[in-house]
């Protein structure tokens, strides 16, 4: 089968499109042949660390939506044509091996593209306003980068619970667009000057929770315009600044919360364990059209290198997706 490999040096990663072996499914595994797989940026991040040392390659890939082909000892609930969604390694592939905890079965009426965009982002959308951020209907959100894949669902999500939603982006268009999907406040900024703003929109009570996409640069001013007893999740930096500075005072005084996000360091059994949760609270959304995955653009499999490109001119508005060849 086909499998695209990423080599990561110290600043910049290069594809590779290998031929290697069909895998075969292990105990608690599914064997899935892939329609369609998502692009998520952090994975060709060098500070994110996805990859391996520097020098080393690794299958490339994180989440898709296909047809189980196989099933490996002790797999139960899914059957040999169950058309499902999930997180997987090495998801830019023709078949791929889900663990079975972690796939799910798809909503009718979502097409693969949108399935194939749901696992990972959403679930880390679902951690990061529902587990840990706790997110209640009426108080505000502020998501830097709004008009990311990660920010669009944040968007989406915070809506069906009833919270409301301010997004800075640095394209009026985008902002515009993403009316319709209830944005409250579109502030067009790429800089940490937004305080100003979220505390004129909030009556000066500042945001309940802030999802940050970009990184550093705009730490201080979200820990500026955090509300008493607000929560800030870190979920990125595509910024490249890793270091920032933090009002102990403020931190102290309005007893605010900051987590992270990351997958990265978790066990399967970690990683695994929300997504009972999410299929009870998220699935039957997705399947109601109450959230429904925005897709920018879909690129042929042979395309990863236009579709990494397209990622990083930062044009796009959602998410983009790889269509797998179709295959017997």
């Amino acid at each position: 089968m086909q499998s695209y490999w990423m080599q990561m040096n110290a600043d910049h990663a290069t594809l590779e499109l290998r031929d290697v072996p069909q895998p075969e499914p292990g105990a608690g595994q599914v064997l899935v042949r892939l329609h369609a797989a998502s692009l998520n940026r952090g994975e060709f991040i060098a500070g994110h660390g996805l990859h391996g040392k520097p020098g080393s390659a690794k299958a490339v890939g994180m989440e898709g939506a296909g047809e189980v082909v196989g099933l490996g000892a002790g797999v139960r609930g899914l059957k040999a044509g169950d058309r499902v969604m999930g997180r997987c390694p090495g998801a830019f592939s023709e078949y791929v091996l889900m663990d079975v905890r972690e796939a799910m079965v798809m909503p009718e009426g979502l097409s693969w593209e949108q399935a194939a965009s749901v696992p990972l982002t959403f679930l880390v959308v679902y951690d990061m306003l529902v587990l840990q951020g706790c997110l209640a209907a009426d108080e505000w959100l502020l998501i830097n980068g709004v008009s990311s894949g990660v920010g669009v669902a944040a968007l989406q999500m915070a809506k069906a619970l009833g919270a409301k939603v301010i997004g800075t982006s640095g394209s009026t268009d985008k902002l515009a667009r993403l009316d319709p999907l209830g944005l409250d406040v579109g502030l067009c900024t790429r800089s940490a000057d937004f305080y100003e703003a979220v505390m004129q929109a909030t009556g000066g009570k500042g945001v309940n929770l802030v999802v940050n996409t970009v990184g550093g640069s705009v730490f201080a001013e979200n820990i500026r315009c955090a509300a008493f007893q607000g929560r800030l999740a870190t979920v990125g930096y595509v910024d490249g600044v890793l270091k920032a500075d933090l009002d102990l005072e403020v931190l102290h005084a309005r007893r605010l919360t900051l987590f992270g996000v990351s997958n990265k360091l978790r066990t399967p059994e970690q990683r695994a364990w929300a997504v009972p949760g999410f299929v009870a609270d998220v699935v039957p959304l997705l399947a109601a059209g109450r959230i429904r995955p925005l897709v920018d653009r879909v690129f042929p499999f042979g395309e990863l290198a236009a579709a990494k490109a397209h990622m990083e001119s930062n044009q796009h508005l959602g998410k983009i997706v790889l269509s797998m060849p179709v295959t017997p």
